[in-house]
């Protein structure tokens, strides 16, 4: 590292342990920055130095984040709705069948909300999997650096993730079941 900053030689960063750091280290930062000529140097606990590096205090991280996450909302929703209304049109006469037989709206509504709700617990599932497996590999790639999934933020993909297939699927839902059934036997 000095090499590359150009202080070769020279110590940038001295990292002390303490028995019981939490006990002992408002004494020891008081002891260092007492001693003659270290009072300019900056002296912090590991927790202030691992709070200062964190993604809340860099400059617009937070809000990069939101934005690709809004982006991959929207994408998703966009795909959902465009696989959901292909597989309703390619469904057409089924639909046709189950509407001359009686079914309501709300049972064609709540068939096409089923599936996708299926679909998306399934692709859900997948995706966490691949994730944590993902996360294992690059783990025993590179063992010096940590790959972190953070929990909440899981819980906020999933809920994304399925309410976002559900809206997909709701125009197709219930354009499905404003169909006229001898409209949709005639679909060819």
């Amino acid at each position: 590292m000095g090499t590359l900053t150009g202080t070769e030689g020279k110590a940038t960063m001295f990292y002390l342990r303490t028995q019981n750091p939490p006990r002992y280290q408002a004494e020891l930062k008081q002891a260092i920055l007492s001693t003659p000529g270290m009072g300019t140097y900056t002296v912090v606990t590991a927790d202030e130095y691992l709070s200062s590096i964190s993604p809340d205090r860099l400059p617009g991280f937070n809000i990069g984040l939101e934005v690709v996450i809004g982006i991959a909302v929207v994408i998703g929703f966009l795909v959902i709705f465009q696989s959901m209304y292909t597989a309703v049109m390619e469904r057409t006469r089924e639909i046709g069948i189950l509407k001359s037989m009686g079914a309501s709206r709300a049972y064609i509504v709540g068939i096409v909300l089923r599936e996708t709700s299926v679909l998306a617990c399934v692709g859900i599932i997948l995706g966490i999997a691949a994730s944590f497996a993902l996360s294992a590999a690059l783990e025993a790639r590179f063992p010096t650096l940590d790959f972190v999934i953070n929990i909440p933020y899981v819980w906020k993909a999933v809920l994304i993730a399925f309410i976002g297939a559900i809206l997909g699927a709701l125009y197709p839902a219930l354009k499905a079941a404003s169909k006229d059934p001898i409209d949709a036997l005639a679909y060819e």
